[in-house]
């Protein structure tokens, strides 16, 4: 796909979210309440993925983007007996 009909897809998409926006004073509550459990769906989503991009990033890069050593794996071996 390329980056022209990607971004026709998205003002599309935003265009709809608009429309129904404006729709959903007059909305019956059952439609209202589904498009906040969608809304609230999609928020989650989205935060849960920045948190985990953020605890990823930090755990192997460090705050200053250099690899952190402290927490490379150690291999772990049997005890001799």
């Amino acid at each position: 796909m390329s980056s022209e009909g990607f971004l026709k897809e998205v003002q599309a998409i935003g265009e709809k979210f608009l429309l129904k926006l404006q729709k959903l004073p007059k909305a019956e509550p059952v439609e209202i309440i589904s498009f906040s459990v969608v809304l609230l769906f999609i928020v989650t989503v989205l935060v849960l993925m920045i948190i985990a991009c953020s605890c990823c990033c930090y755990s192997c890069c460090g705050c200053d983007g250099h690899p952190d050593s402290r927490h490379r794996k150690s291999q772990v071996r049997p005890a001799a007996h």
